[in-house]
């Protein structure tokens, strides 16, 4: 009997809450969908899919999909709200606290969350990926290009020197505590929400592991969300992501928040990691760094000041940019 009931526990200790924002992908989710519940679905899991008002053939193919699926649970968004959001939404109706997100059009390898779960557990980390990123097209046996994120502990500094960060797929396994830590996926960076939720993960202190010799497949293709509102507005990114970044100036090196603000930087900073890495400077050694940048106020004024001036400059870049 306490075998049983410790087997229980260790069960509901990794059961997961699957979960994918749904819009307007009739032709690829019945694919991602098989790809979780065929191999990588354990009893006591769940899928939850979020459809963002989809305007295709979407609605209908999840109804088949819960005919197939049972257990599958579909909420609805009354008006499209965005990719953040949908996440959100699938989380915050979540009753586990593993958590993996799958994109609608994006398929997982057989059999290769379990061992990602015992690898994440292992590490006592928060937040879990695979090494491989399988790019394909049109059909899994045929890959297009592989991306490789760095082995071991992903840190921070990692993801703002230019190394492909895990946050940029968004194709994870995590904790719903980092999810609270993080306060979410932000809903107003388009579909850089992925990226930026990486970042305030890692921001927040959580331990994200990258397992090595695993892999999932990332659909490419015209209608992806990310080429449609990132990639084509290229010149945005950088800009976009200021908004995000004001929010951790006391944690920044100051000299990297004058270039991230500056004419030079404000259209190009997120490109140029690699040749110019922004600097994240530890909390306990905030406090000396921003003094010797300035000494003629007290730390916790001058970053108070420093805020209210990046912010004031943030809304007259923005303000400019509409007019122009």
């Amino acid at each position: 009997m306490v075998k049983i009931k410790q087997y229980l526990l260790y069960k509901a200790m990794h059961n997961i809450s699957f979960f994918i924002p749904a819009y307007n992908c009739a032709g690829t989710i019945a694919e991602s969908v098989d790809s979780i519940m065929k191999t990588n679905f354990n009893d006591g899991d769940e899928l939850i899919i979020t459809n963002d008002c989809s305007t295709d053939n979407t609605l209908a193919i999840l109804k088949e999909l819960q005919s197939k699926y049972p257990v599958i649970k579909v909420v609805e968004h009354k008006i499209n709200k965005g990719g953040a959001a949908a996440r959100n939404t699938a989380v915050e109706n979540a009753k586990h606290d593993l958590l993996f997100c799958l994109d609608s059009d994006n398929i997982l390898a057989e059999n290769s969350i379990a061992p990602l779960v015992d690898f994440m557990t292992g590490q006592e980390a928060e937040v879990a990926c695979f090494e491989h990123l399988s790019y394909f097209s049109s059909s899994i046996k045929l890959i297009d290009e592989t991306w490789s994120f760095k082995l071991g502990i992903f840190t921070i500094n990692d993801m703002l020197s230019g190394s492909i960060s895990p946050g940029a797929s968004g194709n994870y396994l995590f904790t719903k505590s980092s999810w609270l830590k993080a306060n979410g996926y932000s809903e107003d960076l388009g579909a850089l929400d992925t990226w930026s939720f990486g970042f305030k993960q890692l921001m927040a202190g959580c331990k994200m592991v990258v397992m090595p010799g695993t892999h999932y497949y990332h659909r490419r293709g015209h209608e992806s969300y990310y080429l449609r509102d990132a990639w084509n507005k290229r010149r945005s990114v950088s800009l976009r992501l200021i908004k995000l970044i004001i929010n951790y100036i006391d944690r920044i090196h100051p000299n990297d928040v004058d270039y991230i603000f500056s004419k030079k930087g404000r259209y190009s900073w997120f490109d140029n990691l690699k040749k110019k890495p922004i600097r994240v400077v530890e909390q306990n050694e905030a406090q000396m760094v921003w003094s010797e940048h300035e000494l003629k106020a007290t730390f916790s004024n001058k970053v108070f000041s420093k805020s209210k001036h990046y912010q004031k400059r943030l809304v007259q870049i923005l303000t400019n940019k509409t007019r122009g």
